[in-house]
């Protein structure tokens, strides 16, 4: 459905380093960039998330009640997602990383905010 997304940051350097980390502990190669807009792409064959200063100049500010979730392939990369981002500038919110009982079924999660204050989340649906 989604070819890619993009979110703005402040701190363009600070929220690679946090992506790096954040995403790297997901199996992700760091961030390619900066673009001609000074934007960071992490890239998959599924689509491309980015993070950049806004390009209309203003600043950066979160989705309130948005949410980005990134694929884990198990509780151990969830884990270790939110541990990576927690040390590398994000800010642990919500409840700990673990099992939630929702209607779509049980999920592992772990949410973050990011140095921007984005809401990102890592989820493994176990088979």
């Amino acid at each position: 459905m989604f070819t890619h997304v993009t979110v703005g940051a402040n701190d363009v350097e600070a929220s690679r380093k946090f992506y790096d980390a954040a995403l790297g502990a997901l199996g992700h190669e760091p961030g390619s960039g900066p673009d001609a807009k000074g934007r960071y792409w992490w890239r998959t064959r599924m689509g491309a998330f980015a993070v950049g200063a806004p390009i209309d100049g203003g600043p950066a500010c979160h989705a309130n009640g948005g949410t980005i979730g990134f694929a884990a392939a198990s509780p151990e990369a969830v884990d270790a997602f939110h541990k990576a981002g927690a040390e590398s500038g994000g800010v642990a919110i919500e409840n700990p990383p673990g099992f939630r009982e929702l209607p779509v079924g049980k999920l592992y999660l772990a949410y973050l905010r990011d140095p921007s204050g984005n809401k990102i989340c890592a989820l493994h649906r176990p088979g």
